[in-house]
């Protein structure tokens, strides 16, 4: 940087500011421009694709410059906040015309990705958590913080439970401590996108000193009355990080963060990013849009507040019974009464987001349209209390209606403050109400009544002065006058003042007239600096009832949620299941919720399944194609919408409830890391067991498959033994092995079922009922037929097929048909194989399962070496 540079006033500040936001893209308000220089501009016009340019002003000549209308700035903040980028506003908070030489400027905000508040920058069914971590030798302490909304958590979780947190919260950033091992990818397993990861220096996740900075935050004397004592110093360290920087970020403060909600180990049930996606919980294997989700088939929801809790509800399932039935009794009411259902949710389609429109108020960014939307939200609280009244006291609705505040005073101001249809931006049309401020009503007649008020003064002055040929008149360079012919200069009084010599006459000028004139003049501006002061006032007044707002917030979203459910229950004909603290899980002609959804209602076949004690684990065969995974899945979809309180779909369902969901359903690579199909399968299985207790329901989908047979029959099996022997627990397990089927001889609490299907003049038809019993094979030559392979393929493959159920082994020469070959024929060995005679030698019937397994191995190891 040059010393002529370094010496200009302008760029000496925008210095100054940049240097104590390092990490951070600068935007610098100059009049109607957000300006940007040097790194930032180059940064900024590559990523925005604008036009990189120079500033020339004096010594500062060859700085580059980017900018963008400040009018415009919300869709270059969204682009840049979604590549990942800190960009601080900075603002001149002096009026240009009052300042002394350099406008003063200062950061006002530093908008990430995890604090925003621009609807633009926000999914209205996601929240935007901002997380902090820290962790000890075997748990994590965790805080996070929505800006827009205010809500605040906290939790410690064992690190085997970390996943499944954050798969909850999806945060789009995460603080943790500079250089510290941190036990978390930088790829967030919420979200599709990269997680922004922000270190911070590790003395800022310091419990004690973090203690009395939340508990000035959230105004009280101790963290004890949240609930929160010595044992949760993880979570209170994070918290303490967080708040330090959300108060960098937002220099105002943040006054509208919510009381923390203290997440307790054991009142939730973790779902781990491997269960989330194989049932397709919140998003698609396809991508996010929640089409094909069981999100998408349970979001009736009609506010955006209701959205969010809905998604936070599946992917926190509960594991206390009574909390469950305390749910599903309100669904039940709300189900049961079509009228007060549909009333609930007519009064709910007129409520805007609560949440996030309370926090902009309190934190004092609401426009005037969302002051008017606020308000008008919560005008319809008394359409929704009468709604739930009707419905009765049954379940969480009783909660509900005892926590009940329908904020009618802050309604009312609203409506008494803001004029019907408030404009988006003050200054374009009238924002506050005619008769709620003299001032501002005097103001307005003046702008409005200009006209009036000359010929006022006119008629005035006449009279006083006896000049009936005096007239008031307005040019650009002097402004208001008074004109008087020279014939009746006699008659000006001793308080004119003299201002423009005319052939024939004088101008002049009184004090009236130019406090008239300044009036006038500056009335559109002072109206608007005046609604500025009303509307902030309304704002801390609203501020001031944050706590409110935010619990009427929440109770909307609960009875959205519930109605929601009711909905779905009703039109897609959902029973309410049984709850239970037993082993047992009883299904009824049990359906895919989001299979059905995509067929005929008469299309899907619908099925039975019952794990017992006695019966705890289901061997399912079958062939390719027949339903298997299917079935999987929809028992799993079965359990976790009972635990979040929904009606099922099933004719009937008694559901013992489970610890622990989890799910291995499908096989992927993890190329990013270095891992193949097997070893993720692997990985995932070993956190399975490591994980899973007695309660837990595990749903395994052919594991073993990405490696050789043998190998995979081995694994297959002993997972099995270990699922039913070591941890005893509730288990389906899918597989093409039917070597497996004999586990249910070897095993007292292991049943076999199998998909039927059936083959029609070598057609193969697909029935997808589940029957006891095992596959007789698997049909995969047929469903290859099915996906279009060439005929001769198909040909060859059941030539081969049946060699090797012969018994036979191929030649080399049986890879290649010769091409004169009209039959593809399989050739075979002309003397017999060694391991031909030693198949004959043995004795099958005194073998155990495992023993012929590895004399299947052996076997294959011969045939290798020949």
């Amino acid at each position: 940087m040059t010393t002529r540079e370094a010496s200009t006033p302008l760029m000496q500040q925008y210095r100054e500011i940049k240097a104590r936001h390092q990490d951070a893209i600068v935007f610098f308000r100059m009049g109607d421009f957000y300006e940007m220089f040097y790194e930032d501009a180059e940064v900024a016009s590559r990523v925005l694709g604008l036009t990189l340019t120079a500033r020339h002003n004096g010594g500062a000549s060859d700085v580059p410059l980017a900018g963008v209308p400040v009018k415009a700035v919300n869709e270059y903040l969204r682009r840049l906040v979604k590549h990942g980028f800190r960009v601080a506003i900075c603002e001149q908070v002096e009026d240009p015309r009052l300042a002394k030489g350099i406008v003063r400027r200062e950061v006002i905000e530093t908008i990430t990705p995890g604090a925003a508040f621009s609807d633009d920058l926000l999914d209205g069914a996601r929240n935007n958590f901002l997380c902090a971590m820290t962790h000890g030798a075997e748990r994590v302490g965790l805080a996070a913080a929505d800006v827009s909304t205010g809500e605040t958590r906290l939790a410690i979780v064992a690190m085997t439970d970390l996943d499944a947190a954050l798969a909850r919260l999806s945060p789009t950033e995460i603080v943790v401590p500079r250089g510290a091992r941190s036990p978390i990818a930088v790829r967030n397993p919420g979200r599709d996108e990269d997680v922004l990861v922000t270190e911070r220096e590790p003395w800022e996740f310091d419990a004690e000193l973090a203690r009395p900075e939340l508990a000035r935050q959230f105004g009280v004397h101790s963290l004890e009355g949240f609930g929160i004592g010595p044992d949760d110093d993880l979570a209170v360290a994070a918290a303490g990080a967080l708040l330090r920087y959300l108060r960098e970020l937002q220099p105002a403060g943040v006054p509208h963060l919510a009381r923390p909600v203290v997440e307790r180990a054991g009142a939730t049930m973790p779902v781990d990013e491997m269960t989330r996606r194989n049932l397709e919980l919140v998003e698609s294997m396809r991508g996010r849009d929640i089409s094909g989700t069981l999100l998408g088939v349970l979001d009736r929801t009609i506010t955006p507040m209701g959205a969010r809790l809905l998604r936070h509800w599946v992917l926190a399932p509960l594991i206390d019974r009574s909390a469950i039935d305390h749910r599903l009794d309100a669904v039940a009411a709300l189900a049961g009464d079509l009228i007060a259902r549909q009333a609930l949710r007519d009064a709910l389609d007129g409520v805007r987001d609560v949440e996030r429109l309370a926090g902009k108020a309190a934190a004092g960014r609401a426009t005037p349209r969302e002051l008017g939307a606020l308000g008008g939200s919560l005008g319809r609280l008394p359409a929704v209390e009468a709604a739930v009244r009707r419905v009765g006291s049954r379940g969480l609705l009783a909660d509900v209606l005892a926590k009940w505040d329908g904020c009618s005073d802050l309604a009312a101001d609203v409506a008494r403050t803001l004029v019907d249809r408030p404009p988006a931006t003050i200054g374009d049309e009238p924002a506050v109400r005619a008769g709620v401020d003299t001032e501002l009503d005097d103001l307005r007649a003046i702008r409005d009544g200009g006209r009036d008020g000359i010929a006022r003064i006119q008629a005035r002055e006449r009279d006083r002065t006896g000049i009936s040929s005096l007239k008031v008149g307005f040019n650009r360079v002097f402004g208001y006058y008074i004109e008087v012919t020279n014939s009746n200069a006699h008659l000006v009084p001793d308080d004119y003042q003299r201002r423009q010599t005319l052939t024939g006459a004088e101008r002049y000028v009184t004090p009236e007239l130019k406090e008239f004139e300044e009036k006038v003049l500056t009335a559109a501006e002072r109206i608007e600096t005046r609604e500025r002061v009303l509307l902030e006032a309304l704002r801390e007044r609203l501020g001031r009832g944050i706590a409110r707002l935010q619990c009427a917030a929440a109770l909307l979203a609960q009875l959205d949620v519930l109605a929601a459910l009711a909905e779905v229950a009703e039109r897609e004909g959902y029973t309410r299941p049984e709850m239970t603290n037993e082993f047992a899980l009883e299904i009824t002609a049990g359906r895919h919720p989001v299979v059905e959804r995509m067929m005929p209602r008469d299309k899907f076949i619908p099925n039975d399944v019952m794990l017992t004690e006695d019966a705890r684990l289901i061997v399912l065969t079958g062939p390719n194609m027949a339903g298997k995974s299917t079935i999987l899945r929809q028992v799993g979809l079965i359990v976790l919408l009972a635990q979040i309180g929904s009606f099922v779909p099933a004719q009937r369902a008694r559901v013992g409830v489970v610890d622990r969901l989890f799910t291995r359903v499908g096989a992927s690579d993890n190329l990013v890391r270095g891992q193949s199909t097997f070893m993720v399968e692997m990985a995932e299985t070993s956190a399975i067991l490591h994980t899973a207790t007695r309660r837990s329901l595990v749903l395994l989908d052919e594991i073993g498959r990405g490696t050789s047979t043998y190998d995979g029959v081995s694994i297959a099996w002993a997972v099995s033994e270990h699922l039913h022997d070591a941890l005893g627990c509730k288990a389906i397990f899918a597989t093409h092995y039917h070597e497996l089927t004999q586990l249910a001889d070897a095993l007292a609490a292991v049943r076999n079922y199998t998909v039927d299907v059936r083959d029609v003049g070598g057609e193969v038809l697909f029935l997808h009922r589940l029957r006891p019993g095992g596959a007789d094979r698997s049909y995969g030559i047929e469903v290859g037929r099915l996906a279009g392979l060439p005929a001769a393929v198909l040909t060859r493959a059941r030539t081969i097929l049946r060699s090797l159920e012969g018994g036979h082994l191929l030649s080399s020469d049986a890879a290649r048909p010769k091409a004169s070959d009209v039959q593809l024929s399989l050739s075979l060995p002309s003397a017999p194989h060694p391991a031909i005679e030693r198949l004959r030698s043995l004795d099958t019937d005194a073998m155990t399962p495992l023993q012929a397994i590895q004399e299947l191995a052996e076997l294959t190891r011969q045939a290798k070496e020949e």
